[in-house]
């Protein structure tokens, strides 16, 4: 009588669950390579977007003080004069109480925008160099500071 092992499973049974599993997903060796280029990837190219970002965002805190100047420049030929600080830089947008000659709102929006760190504007008036001070206090929110947390200023 032959021998029969009824234990193991018939060849072409076995040759098909090896085909499926070798489709089914990754090996673990595949997924550390993506990993590993990933994060060269992102180790090279991640400071340079970080930098970049920061620019940008001085860029945008100097151009919002210009377009800030500019409003302020065109209420100070209606008005005689420009806000004064507790007036602030909401003058260009409400009409202060007791002005006749305020033909606003000198912005194109309904309040006036924070910086680009979601800090207030400082306006003061008169200024040292100028006869009014506008100022962003940077990324850390508080006066001096270097780097991305230096003030940004109209003077």
């Amino acid at each position: 009588m032959p021998f029969i092992d009824q234990g193991c499973p018939p060849l072409r049974q076995t040759r098909r669950r090896t085909r499926r599993d070798r489709r089914a997903g990754f090996t673990l060796v595949e997924l550390l390579v993506v990993l590993v280029i990933l994060s060269l990837v992102m180790g090279l190219v991640g400071p340079r977007v970080i930098g970049y970002l920061t620019s940008s965002r001085e860029k945008a805190a100097r151009l919002q003080i210009e377009s800030f100047a500019t409003a302020l420049d065109l209420f100070y030929l209606d008005a005689g004069r420009y806000p004064t600080t507790s007036e602030g830089l909401g003058a260009l947008v409400k009409r202060p109480a007791g002005l006749a000659n305020w033909s606003g709102p000198y912005t194109s929006k309904d309040t006036i925008p924070a910086d680009p760190w979601g800090n207030p504007y400082d306006y003061k008036t008169p200024g040292q160099k100028a006869p009014y001070t506008i100022t962003s206090l940077g990324a850390d929110g508080k006066k001096g500071g270097t780097g991305d947390g230096a003030d940004i200023s109209n003077e």
